[in-house]
């Protein structure tokens, strides 16, 4: 049979198509999501929310290169969030920074579980009102 009749290649898959396994792709996606939640260990743990999706990305991102922008997306909000912190923490002696802060936990909450979820199903979803974004 020539190689060059059809149906020859029909069990093969065509070489420009890449083997992905759906386990380290699954993989990916589950830590992607814990990244977005680990934001919220803050919640529990002082300054839990800043250590441990740094800890979570330093330990996976050689095994699951696809975190890293997940991990990115986190702490370029993290430190954005510092800044509007301190933004409130002004404010406080007018009062309204107390608002502030009501919100931008509020925010933070809502980032992290919409982050997580749109994680698990594949996504990168970057969070509304990053202005400062040290990793790329």
């Amino acid at each position: 049979m020539n190689s060059n009749e059809p149906g020859t290649n029909e069990h093969r898959p065509p070489e420009s198509s890449p083997v992905v396994d759906p386990t380290r792709s699954r993989e990916t996606r589950q830590w992607a999501m814990f990244i977005h939640f680990s934001i919220l260990a803050g919640w529990i743990i002082p300054i839990g929310g800043l250590i441990v999706p740094i800890l979570l990305w330093q330990m996976k991102k050689e095994e699951l290169p696809g975190i890293v922008p997940h991990a990115h997306v986190v702490l370029n909000w993290i430190v954005t969030s510092l800044v509007y912190a301190l933004v409130c923490f002004i404010l406080t002696f007018v009062l309204i920074g107390i608002l502030g802060f009501f919100i931008l936990g509020i925010a933070t909450v809502i980032f992290a579980i919409i982050g997580g979820i749109k994680a698990n199903d594949g996504e990168l979803w970057e969070y509304p009102g990053t202005f400062i974004k040290v990793f790329k």
